[in-house]
């Protein structure tokens, strides 16, 4: 490491020998990072040249990060720091969401203030003042987990979507719009939240998954046609609180449509044939001769059209004159429309365009007027009968129970459907006709698909699924809100709205009101104190502002140029560097931001706003429920953080189904299982590195080992680093990080576990091979595991003395498909598979792995591979030392019904008994040295208490052998005497033993 400081990691062993206290470890290489600026020196130490774009959706600061947030940081901090290692210069810069509905509703329950006519009285200055107090409360928390969990980003040049900056560049975007036609200010149906007073997108409904089930009036109603009493027409409709607004009857035009006159009720009513027993199904099943009602004409329903009808709550002239948003020249008369179905209802559709998206398009092809008969905070307006002044869902009862009493109730029941609510406070949402401000997406739609086309989705179905469907199916996007914390609207118009000017900058803005903004004042920008600056137009009209404020989703949509605040700064570097290489986020997002910036940027730019991007599915509790603090079903995070680390947690993350849109259910047993079986594996290989080569000098150096354990790692090695480099290029997150596991577990043990002797061999050519292999392979292993896992390969890297300052300024490896002996690798299979038949027998027969066998034999179905099989001296010699037999036999029998057999020749000689005793005599004495303390080096002498019979001639026998395996100097049959020893002060452990049958007592002396 030369001249860089290793950071202290204090003793790791105090809790565990030779496993690390890793969430400890993680906060000291964290500090590491910050003393040396690592993460500053990743971005500039790459050419600026060789860019790479990454954009990060900006959060509310509102509330404290959850395991989603974690996923998210987890996967865009392992994609930026792999692509920084190929070479590539990525600012990360963090942003904070600051606008909008969500952080109104915060601080109107703070305040206690109910709808928009409290806000307004509270005061529209004082209450955006406490917005802006309040979005950036959680931002120290924020970074404290963003930190904690390894990602890297820059926190303190955070852009904020309320900054003077940030609008500006807002503004620019719609003014560009504006220019180009694509926005428009038009009389459309959106959903419409009473309780803000302000319309909503279809997107953010969805986003907000705002749907719950609820029980409504469900009514037939009776509709008299006209000229012929007694005769009416049926609808059916589960909003008795539209029928003021009510302005025609839909019919199927090519549907069948009867005329039944109901014995006993001297009525006839027209329907739906195909419903007849829905509607009369009191009269069903019917029996034979049964003449409850008869069918006395039926007609198509384009027969229909133009028949006239009483609506249920007829307006006054003057009313409907003032309500009328839209006028049209057909009225209260029956119409045809496509859109009208005979699933359920009476096949005959209550029509009222200000209430529904189907309706008003009905208007607008019919020629139907626009009727709006509630205002916007919900209540019915002046005029209309019975319920002027009352709420929408107040009035229901009350509008049907006139009905009733003028037997124009059909049928009168309940039922139970999903409705959409306003999620923050479960408040109804409506359909309403309101003017507002909307992109013309329509118009867009033949761009949106060329460009969509050039995106890479992962999962890639969403490309032409989830993504490529919503943009079929989407309306023109709202983008106005008649709220109050937000960007405003760049439009200033005269008292008619004839006169309209658009302002794309600040300059513009201040030319025409001839002084200057105050942008030391951070809410310049913002109302009451945008809306008092006016001017006056050529023809001496005041020109004055909109009171109208973005949608945030087109304020988030236009993250890209804005957070950089284009195109008044970073011009160049923006338009080097757009669309974005990468983005990531959950896959509602395909409805949300990644639509909008879709919207924006094939508006803007005629481009896709990103290439590559990467879905996340949902983070569940363990019980596979929806997480919920109400419930307590799943840890603090940041608890598993501070108890299982972060790199525990990213792997756990990035490695599962939730970074392939599907859902993960989160384990603290499976993150505690991925510590243990994956982080404290290539710890513990590290620490064996170390220990060994302490006082050694290992240098890598051309050629490589050439032992065949070498070469299979090697082989190993390289495979792994092409999985995960391709996977990686492609984005595909989870299939990159799953090879590694396998990988460090093969490394630990297999190669470790058959490596050791040589490592601890005298032979120094063995020994130097081996270290120098394992040295590599930790090196480049780090570098593999330095996105997923960033703390514990920083640390390994440092502990075997990695070259540069960090293993994150490394340079990704490029795999050498010259290393990866596909045959070599196969065949080391085979031989671990064969091992792992063997050691089952051994189990069965309660045999253990130290007690020496004669032979193996091992038997191949296919005659040229056993021969081939038998030319392999070094892989039977790894199999007989891995199974503990004298010998390995290979046989060719070709009437096996699998590929290949193993049996174990289990009798017992004298000799192989004294070789097990002989084994598990040093193995015990090994643990001993390891107990005390005592380092790989260091020299002893063993006294025992005499022990006679098989176990001594066991250690007589290769009495060197056994000298060398210990480290010891001599082996001394002598009863321990404890208070010499502890007079002299030499012996470091006196300890009962029992090998076979003789148990007997050992001292333990420094020689």
């Amino acid at each position: 490491m030369s001249d860089i400081q290793k950071p202290e990691t204090g003793d790791e062993s105090k809790a565990q020998p030779g496993l690390p206290m890793l969430p400890a470890m993680e906060e000291e290489i964290a500090a590491y990072w910050k003393k040396h600026d690592i993460f500053r020196r990743s971005i500039e130490e790459r050419p600026a040249s060789k860019g790479y774009a990454f954009y990060d959706g900006p959060p509310f600061a509102t509330g404290m990060p959850h395991f989603g947030h974690l996923l998210q940081s987890a996967v865009k901090d392992v994609v930026p720091r792999y692509w920084a290692m190929k070479g590539y210069r990525i600012p990360r810069l963090w942003g904070w969401d600051c606008h909008g509905l969500p952080v109104e509703s915060l601080i109107q329950k703070e305040l206690k203030l109910s709808g928009k006519p409290a806000i307004e009285a509270y005061g529209v200055e004082e209450f955006n003042r406490a917005c802006a107090a309040s979005v950036l409360k959680y931002t120290d928390e924020w970074k404290r987990y963003v930190e904690r969990l390894g990602r890297w980003v820059e926190f303190d040049r955070a852009y904020k979507t309320m900054d003077h900056s940030y609008i500006e560049s807002v503004w620019w975007a719609f003014a560009e719009l504006w220019k180009k036609k694509l926005v428009y200010k038009g009389l459309r149906v959106s959903f419409f939240s009473p309780f803000n007073g302000t319309p909503l997108s279809n997107m953010e409904v969805a986003m907000e998954n705002s749907y719950v089930d609820a029980e409504d009036p469900s009514i037939i109603v009776k509709f008299p046609v006209q000229g012929e009493p007694g005769t009416f027409f049926l609808a059916w409709t589960t909003t008795p609180w539209t029928l003021p607004a009510n302005v025609a009857l839909a019919v199927h035009p090519n549907e069948t449509y009867a005329k039944v006159r109901v014995h006993g009720r001297k009525e006839t009513y027209w329907f739906a044939e195909k419903l007849t027993s829905k509607v009369l199904r009191e009269f069903f099943p019917l029996e034979e001769d049964q003449e409850d009602f008869e069918v006395l004409e039926k007609r198509l329903g384009s027969g229909l059209v133009g028949i006239g009808y009483e609506p249920p709550f007829a307006l006054d002239d003057e009313t409907r004159e003032t309500l009328t948003k839209r006028p049209g020249s057909i009225l209260y008369q029956v119409i045809a429309m496509d859109y009208v179905t005979t699933e359920d209802g009476t096949g005959i559709v209550h029509t009222a365009p200000a209430f529904g998206e189907e309706d008003f398009r009905a208007s607008a092809e019919r020629k139907l007027p626009v009727i709006v008969t509630l205002d916007d905070n919900g209540k019915h307006l002046p005029g209309v009968p019975l319920v002027a002044g009352t709420g929408f869902m107040e009035s229901n009862p009350v509008l049907i129970e006139d009905l009733r009493n003028r037997g124009r109730v059909f049928r009168e029941e309940t039922v139970k459907h999903s409705v959409a609510i306003f999620a923050r406070n479960g408040t109804r949402l409506i359909y309403k006709a309101q003017d507002a401000w909307y992109v013309d997406v329509t118009k867009l739609k033949p761009k949106m698909r060329k460009s969509a086309a050039k995106i890479d989705w992962h999962p890639p179905h969403l490309k032409e699924g989830r993504f490529g469907q919503g943009i079929e199916t989407a309306p023109d996007w709202c983008i106005s809100r008649s709220r109050f914390w937000g960007a405003p609207l760049p439009v200033w118009t005269n008292a008619d709205g004839t006169d309209v000017r658009v302002f794309g900058s600040i300059a513009e803005l201040e030319k025409a009101v001839g002084k200057k903004i105050d942008l030391k004042d951070p809410m310049a920008l913002h109302r009451p104190w945008i809306d008092e600056l006016t001017f006056n137009n050529d023809e001496g009209e005041e020109m004055r502002r909109i009171p109208d404020v973005f949608d945030c989703w087109f304020e988030s949509g236009s993250m890209p140029y804005a957070s950089i605040h284009y195109p008044f700064e970073n011009k160049k570097w923006f338009e080097a560097n757009f669309p974005a290489d990468f983005i990531a986020e959950g896959q509602d997002q395909t409805r949300g931001w990644f639509y909008n910036l879709h919207v924006l940027a094939t508006a803007l730019f005629g481009k896709p706003a990103f290439r590559d991007v990467v879905c996340t599915g949902l983070v569940l509790a363990e019980d596979g429920r929806k997480m919920s603090k109400s419930l307590n079903n799943y840890p603090d995070p940041w608890d598993v953080l501070t108890t299982q680390g972060a790199d525990a947690l990213r792997f756990y993350l990035v490695s599962s189904p939730v970074v392939e849109a599907d859902s993960v259910n989160f384990s603290e047993r499976d993150l505690q299982n991925l510590v243990r079986g994956f982080l404290n594996l290539f710890w513990n290989v590290k620490t064996f590195y170390a220990t060994y080569a302490e006082g050694q000098s290992v240098r890598l150096m051309k050629p490589r080992s050439a032992h065949m354990l070498d070469r299979w790692m090697f082989a190993r090695l390289h495979e792994t680093l092409g999985d995960v480099t391709k996977s990686m290029d492609e984005y595909e997150l989870a299939r990159a990080a799953r090879p590694l596991r396998g990988f460090v577990e093969d490394l630990s043990t297999w190669w470790l576990r058959r490596s050791r002797e040589r490592i601890k061999s005298e032979n120094v050519f063995d020994r130097t091979d081996a270290l120098r292999t394992l040295l590599e392979v930790l090196l480049e292993t780090a570098k593999m595991l330095a996105p997923f896992t960033p703390f514990i390969a920083e640390k390994v890297y440092l502990d075997v003395g990695g070259k540069l300052a960090s293993v994150h300024l490394e340079k990704w490896s490029k795999p050498d498909a010259r290393l990866v002996d596909a045959r070599l690798i196969a065949d080391m299979q085979l031989v671990r598979a064969i091992a792992s038949k063997g050691h089952e027998q051994r189990a069965m027969a309660k045999l253990p792995v130290r007690q020496a066998l004669a032979a193996a034999v091992v038997r191949v179905k296919d005659a040229e591979e056993a021969a081939r099989i038998l030319r392999q001296l070094d892989l039977l010699q790894l199999l007989a030392e891995e199974l503990n037999v004298e010998a390995v036999r290979v046989e060719a029998k070709a009437d096996l019904s699998e590929p290949w057999t193993v049996e174990l020749d289990t009798e017992l000689t004298p000799e192989l008994k004294r070789k097990g005793l002989r084994r598990e005599f040093v193995r015990q004495m090994m643990a001993l040295r390891k107990q005390v303390g005592l380092a790989p080096g260091d020299r002893i002498r063993l006294m025992i208490t005499a022990v006679e019979g098989e176990l001594r001639d066991a250690i007589e026998e290769t009495r060197a052998e056994v000298l060398r395996d210990l480290k010891a100097t001599e082996i001394v049959y002598e009863s321990p005497d404890a208070e010499a020893a502890a007079e002299e002060g030499a012996i470091m452990r006196i300890a009962d033993a029992k090998v076979g049958d003789d148990a007997f007592r050992v001292a333990i002396e420094r020689a």
